[in-house]
């Protein structure tokens, strides 16, 4: 059996009020009635219930974590900058892997709930209604990280998506490419799809280039849909000379895929990914991509949802991170 704060107590000669104050902090103890029961403690082994401790203070300093793909890079650097701010604040994390699925989402929402935990940090894909309904009847905080809501109701931390593509597909054009292609994730996502596909397509026509729907090709993050996109591309009469691409993951995929053709990156055509993850460096030619300050997004995130768990004061619940393109070898210039 383990020990009870009950035997900590006759083991310290003390009451079970006052291993309390000493287990939580409280600094109104003696120094030699706190050393009994510190070493009481060690001697026993004792670990607190964080169940029992919740339920006395109302807090289980624990923060659910909903994550689309715990196996994705981008998402892992994500966690870890949640993670250390979570440890730098006393809180324990809860990580939840959704497969970006809306069942599973709000499954895993009134899970964390009824698991009594003190906040949650969302990220999906689209934030629908039922999602919304959802969030506004938590009684606790929810935070929204590196995801979109339109109505900009629940607080959230990202960059500006579609800033960030618009930025991309100008540097080409201003290189002198007319014919630029895009490999986009889903469009109806609110992120890697439609908030992409804006930038690129306000970009083409901001420099009257006109939008050939022929030259978009969707894929679903993965590597093998980058291959797959640059087979449909590549079918396409006059095709692109620069793909702008909505993943890194994606991105890589794509150079393999005109590799495989025998096109050569960056000389014939020209390639620019988006996220900076680790695969940016992992590839040759090098990735030139946008900087998505991923594990900056996490922790803002988490700090954000410690401000509202400790109610204090919250000047912009709707956080904009800068990004900035960095240039590697899958472009030919490099600014």
């Amino acid at each position: 059996m383990s020990a009870t704060i009950y035997d900590v107590a006759r083991e310290a000669g003390v009451s079970m009020a006052t291993v309390s104050r000493v287990v939580n902090g409280n600094p109104n103890v003696k120094p030699m009635t706190r050393k009994k029961v510190l070493d009481a403690i060690e001697s026993l082994g004792y670990r607190p219930n964080a169940v029992a401790r919740g339920l006395a203070s109302k807090k289980t300093t624990t923060v659910g974590v909903i994550i689309p793909d715990i196996s994705s890079i981008f998402f892992a650097e994500l966690a870890r900058g949640i993670e250390d701010i979570a440890t730098m604040y006393k809180y324990n994390i809860i990580l939840c892997n959704s497969d970006q699925n809306k069942d599973k989402e709000i499954h895993l929402i009134n899970t964390l709930l009824e698991k009594q935990v003190d906040g949650i940090l969302f990220m999906g894909s689209e934030i629908t209604g039922e999602h919304v309904e959802q969030f506004k009847r938590s009684p606790v905080p929810i935070v929204l990280a590196a995801t979109l809501h339109e109505d900009q109701e629940i607080p959230s931390v990202n960059i500006d998506y579609r800033q960030a593509a618009y930025d991309a597909v100008s540097s080409f054009i201003k290189a002198g490419h007319t014919r630029i292609g895009m490999v986009s994730g889903s469009l109806e996502d609110p992120v890697n799809g439609y908030q992409k596909f804006s930038g690129y397509k306000t970009a083409l026509g901001d420099y009257d280039i006109p939008f050939d729907e022929r030259l978009v090709a969707l894929g679903d993050y993965s590597y093998d849909s980058g291959i797959a996109a640059i087979q449909a591309l590549r079918k396409v009469e006059d095709p692109p000379t620069a793909i702008f691409v909505g993943t890194d993951e994606m991105a890589l995929g794509v150079i393999h895929g005109l590799q495989d053709e025998g096109i050569h990156v960056p000389e014939d055509v020209e390639v620019i990914g988006f996220d900076n993850t680790r695969l940016a460096t992992m590839v040759r030619p090098r990735l030139t991509t946008v900087v998505q300050p991923m594990y900056d997004i996490g922790a803002v995130s988490m700090r954000l949802l410690t401000k509202y768990m400790n109610k204090e004061e919250v000047q912009d619940e709707i956080v904009v991170l800068p990004h900035r393109l960095e240039y590697r070898d899958s472009t030919k210039f490099q600014s």
